[in-house]
């Protein structure tokens, strides 16, 4: 969801500038390891930065997958170590980390990144390497032909899951829709999947305008999408831009003109800015720890959370943490260890049920086929505690025609 560095437009070429002095590392095969020794699983996610929020729950909620394996005997009796690195939010850190984790650390797997262009150079790297990798961020562009690798697996939702999900709830044929759109990856894949469902609605689409990623302000953009009169305003940002962005529009009194939506609901920019500025809200999630009364795997989740966490709540972007690390032990468990192509075998194979319902990656393209919620966020009054910020309005179940085709992907049939 992010590019790297300071500006928003990233290329593969930048993506993958820190392995330039790595070049031959990348052509060499891989090291054998021991059969019996610990499984060391790679997870680089942006610790520090705007995503830092989301981040710190990815790791919290990996390291409790970890140590629900381990407290079974390991994998095949081997126990499993977590390696944690900051990516920094930056495509070039990310394939150096990675790289490192592959080539020093030895380990056996990948599971992270929290921005579309850091997953990207994530998977260059593990597809150079053979090394599996379970992507947590969401894409569009991952599951494609172009960048397609057999050894990665997408478990997060992707922009046309949500965006479509969300249409559903919020639009209706002859509505007027304006977007604000961060200019990078994650906003222009928000963009194309709010405009397809809305052409497939029927919505009318009278104009989008885009900010840079860490806008602080936004007051030059409230005045234009107001004159474009809009019923319906797609905001398709992340993390700290989500938050900046829906307080100063309600602040110029947009909420009282149009109804705001956004791709992605985030937990924790919710807490951020208190529920008067979210009040009415509408976005997409993956997880939401309210769940616990309409599935039990939601349920067991929480309160294998909790009991690790001080009796706090599992989160949104969490939750893919735990899924991630847990969908790829869950095929190693089922493999019999971790060779890379039986683990893939394995993961192509796997039925699982982890956080929210029955879940498995579609074979073509790596996605995981997974439930989509539609959240709102709750007004102060309505709430019951500190933690109950959202009403769910929709859980659409998974199916294969929740996402684009194989074909339309680039992946033959």
């Amino acid at each position: 969801m992010l590019k790297s560095g300071s500006t928003p437009k990233i290329t593969r070429r930048t993506a993958l500038a820190g392995l330039s002095a790595s070049a031959a590392l990348l052509a060499m095969p891989r090291l054998g390891r021991a059969a019996d020794e610990t499984i060391r699983i790679g997870f680089p996610t942006p610790l520090t930065g705007p995503f830092a929020a989301e981040a710190r729950d990815q790791v919290k909620c990996a390291e409790l997958a970890v140590k629900l394996v381990n407290d079974k005997g390991g994998i095949a009796g081997r126990k499993v170590e977590l390696l944690v690195r900051d990516d920094k939010l930056n495509a070039g850190e990310a394939a150096t980390r990675t790289l490192e984790l592959i080539e020093k650390d030895k380990v056996h797997a990948v599971v992270g990144a929290l921005s579309s262009a850091v997953q990207l150079a994530v998977n260059e790297v593990t597809r150079a390497r053979g090394v599996t990798y379970v992507s947590i961020s969401q894409s569009d562009t991952i599951n494609e032909a172009k960048d397609f690798s057999k050894y990665t697996f997408h478990e997060a939702l992707n922009p046309h899951m949500t965006t479509a999900a969300v249409a559903r709830q919020t639009l209706k044929k002859g509505m007027k829709v304006a977007h604000l759109v961060a200019d990078y990856a994650y906003g222009h894949e928000m963009l194309r999947g709010f405009k397809r469902a809305q052409t497939a609605i029927g919505a009318d689409n009278v104009g989008e305008i885009l900010h840079p990623f860490g806008a602080a302000d936004y007051s030059t953009f409230m005045p234009r999408l107001m004159s474009m009169r809009p019923d319906v305003l797609c905001i398709s940002n992340f993390g700290r831009d989500q938050a900046n962005a829906i307080k100063q529009a309600v602040d110029f009194g947009v909420k009282q003109q149009m109804k705001i939506v956004v791709p992605v609901i985030l937990h924790n920019q919710r807490l951020a800015v208190g529920p008067d500025v979210f009040e009415g809200v509408v976005g997409g999630a993956n997880y939401y720890w309210g769940l616990e009364t309409q599935s039990k795997s939601a349920s067991a989740f929480n309160a294998a959370f909790k009991a690790a966490n001080g009796g706090a709540i599992p989160t949104d972007y969490g939750a893919y943490g735990y899924s991630g690390v847990g969908s790829l032990l869950a095929a190693m468990q089922a493999a019999g260890g971790t060779d890379t192509d039986k683990v893939v075998d394995a993961l192509e194979k796997l039925q699982y049920d982890l956080t929210k319902g029955p879940q498995h990656y579609r074979k073509c393209d790596h996605q995981s086929v997974q439930s989509v919620l539609v959240l709102e966020s709750k007004k102060k009054s309505a709430m019951t505690g500190e933690n109950d910020l959202f009403a769910i309005l929709a859980n659409d179940a998974g199916a294969d025609d929740m996402l684009r085709s194989c074909s339309e992907l680039g992946h033959a049939t």
